[in-house]
Parts: structure tokens; C-alpha cells; sequence
């Protein structure tokens, strides 16, 4: 197999960038082009040996074709191809102008200044964060930090490869019969499981033993410990109920404050942001940034300040005291003296039986960022029309043949930023249907065809459909919250001034963020009438450590 590609396309830079590119070259294949048709030429012979095409250099300004049209053909054989434009110094400020707009389209994915010598680490910093970016999503794992072994990729191991992939550990999936596999099930055998006994998918941690996971909760237990590792004696200053954007934010800051600071998680951190390909209107992230690498950079500076995460056991019972709190877990107690509440929402369920027990054979409840890569040449629908629905079509439509978007709304106008809409109009691959809900489906083991309602007139319509992926909105899960904690209709949590009259204390609503039991807090999508955005929840996250800090000071 052939080192991924590199395709630097000028005619009269070309010598500059391929000096510029040198330092890619031993894990790249660098590949130089003059023209937008040399360039062409290129990409079929890499596509037709079987290679990958991992990023498009090309100059702003090419002799034979507007670059944007290159793209556009280039893209029709590589679509997941990382796509940079670069402009030279006496064109740079003229072309960045003209360019803007298509890159706000999703046209491209960057607009850099040509380098002017050596050891340009600005321009190198955007070029390395473009391959990671690639080979996170896009490439298979060159090297694994855990490996699954099992006969089929059934909903269960997709739901393991994406928690591995959001908690940032590249994995590979191989069979019972394969070498790796075979020596993995030996290694199991060893450690006294072997034949019947053995249940997949088998995961084996880096330098770990492997261990019989069919769950996430198994998986997680297997690489961040036992129920007794709960081990936390003291009463902490402030315990944080999952480490979504909003959890890890109120984590950062409060450990940074001096506060000692636990996050327990049930599954991976990140909460839905986790599982968005890219965010592009984060800021301070001109070029975007995924999900997953948002959260992983969350939780490590979290971690530098001190925080300790406890990931795999979802928050079973909060209850109530004067002097603290007790959260109960499957795999302990933690007593701390504030609360913060950021577990987020899930994903509403589509409740067509049918459709239902597909659930990972081709029908998945949100981005499943990993079940992409089954997703090639396959005709795909994504039913929602929120931000994460918009993120998640433009990164299907890298591998699926088509995508449509199923809204019940007559458009996107309400409910998607505008910079996604603008992408997905832009996408040849994206398509948008209107006044549609999915009301049936079915295959002989495998997602094979749904079937549409038209919401105006009740009429239905068959498709064929190899992957159907459910980003229905927000659902509260609130269970494990007593009721001195008091909720909306819908089950979400209320705050301020939001919370019922006959709670306030002397006359006087509780503080912005905090609910009606006293030192318990709620950030995020879980708040009612939160903006269920990142960067607010993220703002809230930072916002409630003053508020825990106030609620503590009398009690030092």
C-alpha cells in the first residue's frame, strides 16, 4: 500500500512548495502538478493504484482552470481529500478577498500565505492540523492504541469504535481468522478464556490484556478501571455530572480556581459535540475543529489543573444534604460539597419498531462518525436538521454515493447555522428534502429501504437506503435527579428565575445557574432554554465557577 498523497498543484510556485513540502515526504508521497489537468492526471493514476489522495495544495491563481473548479472535478474522484488553496505574497491580499465567499461555502477547507522561507510554522501548524484532521476521519488507523477482534461489525462494536475514537485512541478492527486476531484470541485463552467462553467483540487495550467487552461500559471499564477505583475519601469542592463542552469548561475553570474537582462520565467526553466531524464556528478555530479533539484538548487541560475524571459509570441517584452531596455510581460514592449538573441531552428515538431493530445494521442514533467509512457508494439519509445534522452529511458525503437531509420543516432556514447551509447547498453529493418523516423500513439484515410520508399530503414513497442516521433532537434524562432539583414539562432543568416562585428564598430567585436545591447547578443543554450551542454551553461552563465559588466562601 502506497504512503498517503500529497498533491501540490502551481505553475510558477511549484519549485517553492515542493521545497516547503520536503519535511512531509518520508510518510507522504509528494506528487507536483503545473496545471489543473496535470493535476487530474495525477489523481486518476493515484485513485487507479489503489492510493489516497490526503490533501490539494494548490496556488490561488492556476494558468488553465479557476481553482475552485479544479476542486470541484478533483473532488469527484478523492472527496475526502483535505482541500487548501495558497496564494503568494503579491497576490495574497487581492485573492483572499475573492476567495472568501467559497470558502465560507465549503468550497475548500483553507486559504493560506504562501511560505517566503524556511521554517514557516504558522503554515505548517494549518497544514499538520489539515492531515490530522484527514487522518482522524478519513484514513484507517496506521497504528492502533486498541484493537477489536470480532466476526461480524455489529451495532455493538460500532458503538465501541466510537467511544474509542472520541476518547482519541485510534482503532482497528480485525477478524477471529486474521493473524492479529489470532493472536489476541491466544493471548485471551492464556489468561483462561477460550472457545464458547469467548464472547465478541474482544477488545485489547494498548499493552493491556484483552478482555470479552459487548458494551461500552465493559470497554471503559477495561482501560479506566474497576468499580473500586472510585476511590475519592474526601468531600470534594465541586463534583461535575458529565464532561460534555459545559461539564469540562465548568472543570477547567473550577480546577484552575483551586477548587478539587471530579468529573464522573458515563461513556466518552465530548457529550454530542464529541461526535461532530467538525465544528467550524468554534471560536478561536479559524479552520474548524472536530468534536472529538475540542473535547480531548478540554479534558488534558482539565487534568493539568488537576481535575480527576472517572469515565464509565453513569450518575445513578444525587442525593441531597446540608453540608454536601452524595452522588451514587455503579462503581461508588462521591461526596462533594457543589454540584454541577451538565449531562446534556440525547438523541430522541424515531419509535418505528422497525426501523428500531436495525439499530447498528445500518440505521444509528447520531453522527457515528466511524460507521462513515461503511457508508462508500451507498445511498444515505439523515434525518434532522440541527447543526449536527448539517455536520454530519458533509462528512458522509465524503464516502456515501448521496445524502439526503429529511427535515419535517419546510427548509433549514430555522433551525441550521447559516455557514452549514451555505455548505450543504454547495455539495453536489447533499441533498435536502422537506416536509418528510421516516415512518417505515426494512432489509434482510441489514438497513436496505425506508419509507417517506410526505407531511402535507400523507403520501409515501419507498427508497433504497444503505444507512439511515437519527439526529432527532433533545431529549433530557433526569431520572436520577430527586425532586428537590425541579424540572420544566419536558424534563429539562430550571434555574434563575426560571424556577418556580414558591422555591425563591426570602423573596429572591436562586442565581443564574443555580436550581432550587441549594450548591446544585446546571449547565448546558440539560438547563432549560439552554441555546443548546457549544460555545454557549461552554460559557456557561466558565460562568458557574464564580456562582460555586460565592455558594462555597461561607462554608470554608
Amino acid at each position: 500500500m502506497p504512503n498517503p498523497a500529497i498533491l501540490l498543484v502551481s505553475d510558477q510556485y511549484a519549485e517553492i512548495l515542493e521545497t516547503q513540502f520536503w519535511r512531509y515526504q518520508r510518510e507522504y508521497d509528494l506528487h507536483v502538478a503545473h496545471s489543473a489537468e496535470e493535476a487530474m492526471a495525477a489523481t486518476e493514476r493515484i485513485h487507479a493504484a489503489g492510493g489516497q489522495v490526503a490533501l490539494f495544495v494548490a496556488d490561488s491563481r492556476l494558468a488553465d482552470v479557476h481553482v475552485l473548479k479544479a476542486f470541484h472535478d478533483w473532488r469527484s474522484i478523492v472527496p475526502t481529500a483535505r482541500r487548501l488553496v495558497t496564494a503568494s505574497w503579491e497576490n495574497f491580499l487581492e485573492d483572499s478577498t475573492a476567495f472568501r465567499p467559497g470558502l465560507a461555502k465549503g468550497k475548500f477547507d483553507a486559504f493560506l500565505l504562501m511560505p517566503r522561507g524556511i521554517r514557516d510554522e504558522e503554515f505548517h501548524t494549518a497544514i499538520t492540523e489539515m492531515l490530522s484532521d484527514w487522518g482522524s476521519t478519513s484514513a484507517t488507523p496506521e497504528v492502533d492504541s486498541v484493537r477489536i477482534v470480532t466476526p461480524t461489525v455489529d451495532g455493538s462494536t460500532l458503538s465501541i469504535r466510537d467511544f474509542l475514537y472520541r476518547m482519541g485512541m485510534p482503532t482497528r478492527t480485525y477478524g477471529p481468522e486474521s493473524p492479529v486476531g489470532q493472536e489476541i484470541l491466544a493471548e485471551l485463552a492464556d489468561a483462561g478464556v477460550s472457545g464458547t467462553e469467548v464472547r465478541f467483540p474482544v477488545v485489547k487495550p494498548m499493552n493491556g490484556t484483552p478482555v470479552c467487552a459487548p458494551t461500552v461500559h465493559d470497554v471503559a471499564i477495561s482501560i479506566y478501571g474497576a468499580p473500586s477505583d472510585i476511590d475519592v475519601d474526601q468531600v470534594v469542592d465541586l463534583a461535575i455530572v458529565r464532561g460534555g463542552p459545559a461539564g469540562l469548561a465548568a472543570a477547567v475553570y473550577g480546577a484552575s480556581e483551586g477548587l478539587s474537582t471530579v468529573v464522573v462520565e458515563a461513556e466518552a467526553i465530548g457529550g454530542q459535540a464529541g461526535t461532530s466531524s467538525m465544528i467550524r464556528n468554534y471560536l478561536g478555530f479559524p479552520r474548524g475543529i472536530s468534536g472529538m479533539r475540542l473535547a480531548q484538548r478540554a479534558r488534558s487541560q482539565a487534568i493539568r489543573f488537576g481535575t480527576r475524571f472517572f469515565t464509565g459509570w453513569p450518575v445513578e441517584k444525587l442525593t441531597l444534604g446540608e453540608d454536601h452531596h452524595v452522588l451514587s455510581t455503579g462503581g461508588g460514592e462521591l461526596r462533594a460539597r457543589s454540584v454541577v449538573i451538565a449531562s446534556g441531552v440525547a438523541y430522541r428515538k424515531l419509535q418505528v419498531e422497525a426501523v428500531d431493530s436495525l439499530v447498528g445494521r445500518g440505521v444509528f442514533y447520531g453522527a457515528a462518525m466511524t460507521a462513515a467509512r461503511e457508508m462508500e457508494d451507498r445511498d444515505v439519509f439523515v434525518v434532522g436538521g440541527g447543526n449536527s445534522a448539517g455536520q454530519a452529511a458533509v462528512h458522509l458525503s465524503r464516502f456515501a454515493r448521496s445524502v439526503t437531509i429529511l427535515i419535517r420543516r419546510p427548509s433549514l432556514a430555522e433551525t441550521m447555522s447559516s455557514y452549514l447551509i451555505n455548505e450543504v447547498e454547495y455539495n453536489p453529493r447533499i441533498t435536502v428534502r422537506g416536509c418528510g418523516e421516516v415512518v417505515d423500513g426494512g432489509g434482510e439484515g441489514q438497513l436496505d429501504w425506508i419509507e417517506i410520508r410526505d407531511t402535507t399530503n400523507g403520501t409515501l414513497s419507498r427508497h433504497q437506503a444503505g444507512g439511515l442516521f437519527l439526529l432527532l433532537g433533545a431529549e433530557p434524562h433526569c431520572e436520577w435527579l430527586p425532586d428537590g432539583v425541579v424540572r420544566d414539562a419536558k424534563g429539562f432543568v430550571l434555574t434563575g428565575r426560571d424556577v418556580p416562585k414558591e422555591t425563591w428564598v426570602n423573596g429572591l430567585p436562586p442565581g443564574n445557574l443555580e436550581t432550587t436545591a441549594p450548591g446544585v447547578f446546571a449547565v448546558g443543554d440539560i438547563r432549560a432554554d439552554s441555546m443548546k450551542r457549544v460555545a454557549s454551553a461552554s460559557g456557561e461552563g466558565a460562568s458557574v465557577v464564580p456562582l460555586v465559588h460565592a455558594w462555597l466562601e461561607p462554608r470554608r
